[in-house]
């Protein structure tokens, strides 16, 4: 059935058209949780040689105009609703830009917006608000031609610039020794005073060659997930390893399994080029952002009561929807949990929140796997706004929803890695609340509204509606109630209330 929702909204697209490579990315709607559904790049190399010719090279653009008329008929046959086309740094820059431009739209019929340095720096920062509402700290952007820098306070985008500093900048001898490129990155950098105002705050990196460096780190590392967005590294920790990337040689990276191998010419000078960043602001960490330009596009056509809405929240709505008449939702599921857990933190309760949304993600599996899928799903699915261990602990909750999921699975050593003792507790007490409450009511909202948990002094208590929930109540919903009260260390009991 959600599958059959979904299709009913068209899709949009994105074209990015950047120095060194454009990008097609169409996604399933324009709503607050959009999601991928077609995404390819093709390396056209528009950027190159353009500092020492100042235009865009024949080649490349002939080979340009061919890929962008067919992303635009891709995407038209795709019934996109509407297609950006972008143009960033090398289009705007090279003498011949406006004539590429015009022929870009005789092609295809579609209009091109060629994008201001400001402009680009504040799609950005739109892109990693998206992805990151409460973000607050400096984003980097490393693209092909530029490195984009946004200073977002508290989710406010402040000052920005634009600085010529992406790799096709620089020639084989500079990528392949980015120790011959500092000093034009000093340089470049000193002519932004409010790096330093970063200090003890968060840095946001986006990009794909910021992306391949965080990927080594975790492939050094042996870090359990794969996921890239909210990937976090300390700053001391994080310098360390950028000063050891910066001086490795293309030949080594490119025996790197898992690292693509057309961004091994380019990133040690990436991994130099965030190393000398991080030494002018000092952050607390660097953490990646998957959401940019692109998702920023998308972001400033939103209504502003929608770029409000939490993209955890709307992505877990569209991912288990009610499957019958008059079932739960997780929206309600919620609300008749919240009392059982008053000493929760608005954090804490956004991620219960979450849980109850997914509760329903592991049902259609056989009942021995349920708790297994259901923990390795959430673990893996696309949905933005939440660091790795909240991801971790909404995957344990939902899990716990079905049963205790067992050591051996593997995703249990990855959630043991990313939560203490305490909030594995935590996530298992809220999976075993909405299990209780399925018990009681078959997922059925009506039952459901027979039945009151709360959380007293006294310790944890089920209110039985008298005349509504009395044939309802049972050795089973007893038994799992007392499991929850033992999760949560208090006593339960059961009380009968006249309506």
């Amino acid at each position: 059935m959600a599958d059959l929702l979904r299709t009913a909204v068209p899709p949009v697209a994105v074209i990015d058209i950047g120095s060194n490579s454009i990008r097609l990315v169409i996604y399933d709607s324009a709503d607050r949780a959009a999601l991928p559904i077609f995404n390819e790049k093709v390396l056209c190399g528009l950027g190159r040689d353009l500092d020492r010719t100042g235009e865009l090279p024949e080649e490349a653009v002939v080979q340009s105009i061919s890929t962008i008329c067919r992303f635009v008929g891709l995407a038209e046959h795709m019934g996109a609703e509407w297609i950006d086309m972008l143009g960033t740094a090398a289009v705007r820059e090279a003498k011949n830009g406006p004539e590429f431009v015009d022929a870009v739209e005789a092609a295809c019929g579609r209009r091109m917006r060629v994008l201001t340095g400001e402009q680009e720096a504040e799609y950005s920062a739109l892109g990693l608000l998206s992805g990151t509402p409460d973000a607050d700290g400096i984003l980097g952007d490393l693209g092909g031609g530029s490195v984009e820098l946004v200073n977002v306070r508290k989710a406010a985008i402040g000052e920005q610039t634009t600085l010529p500093l992406g790799p096709i900048r620089f020639g084989k001898k500079e990528l392949g020794n980015p120790s011959k490129a500092t000093d034009k990155v000093d340089e470049a950098l000193k002519t932004v005073p409010w790096l330093s105002e970063g200090k003890g705050r968060t840095f946001y990196a986006v990009g794909g060659a910021w992306r391949s460096v965080a990927r080594l780190h975790m492939i050094r590392t042996d870090y359990p997930m794969h996921i890239i967005h909210h990937y976090s590294i300390p700053y001391g920790k994080a310098v360390e390893f950028l000063e050891f990337v910066s001086h490795l040689s293309v030949d080594t990276l490119s025996k790197v399994k898992g690292i693509s191998k057309r961004r091994v010419d380019t990133l040690a000078y990436a991994g130099m080029l965030l190393h000398r960043i991080l030494l002018q602001v000092k952050p607390n960490r660097v953490m990646l952002s998957a959401y940019g330009l692109r998702e920023g596009s998308l972001y400033a056509r939103l209504t502003p009561e929608q770029q409000q809405e939490d993209p955890l929240l709307s992505a877990c709505r569209r991912t288990a929807l009610p499957r019958y008449a008059n079932a739960v939702t997780g929206d309600r599921l919620n609300e008749w949990l919240a009392p059982a857990f008053p000493d929760s933190s608005p954090a804490e309760a956004r991620l219960r929140h979450a849980a109850c949304l997914m509760a329903d993600i592991g049902r259609g599996e056989h009942p021995d796997y349920r708790a297994e899928h259901a923990l390795m799903r959430v673990m893996r699915l696309p949905f933005v706004g939440t660091e790795h261990n909240e991801r971790a602990f909404m995957a344990l909750a939902v899990a716990a929803r079905h049963s205790q999921p067992s050591d051996d699975v593997a995703a249990m050593a990855t959630v043991k890695l990313l939560l203490d003792e305490d909030s594995m507790a935590r996530a298992r007490a809220i999976g075993l609340g909405i299990r209780l409450a399925y018990t009681l009511s078959g997922g059925v909202s009506d039952v459901l509204d027979c039945f009151v948990l709360r959380r007293i002094d006294e310790g944890l208590v089920l209110e039985v509606k008298d005349g509504e929930g009395d044939n309802l109540f049972g050795e089973v919903v007893e038994r799992r109630l007392n499991t929850l009260a033992k999760a949560m260390n208090c006593p339960a009991s059961v009380r009968r209330v006249t309506t």
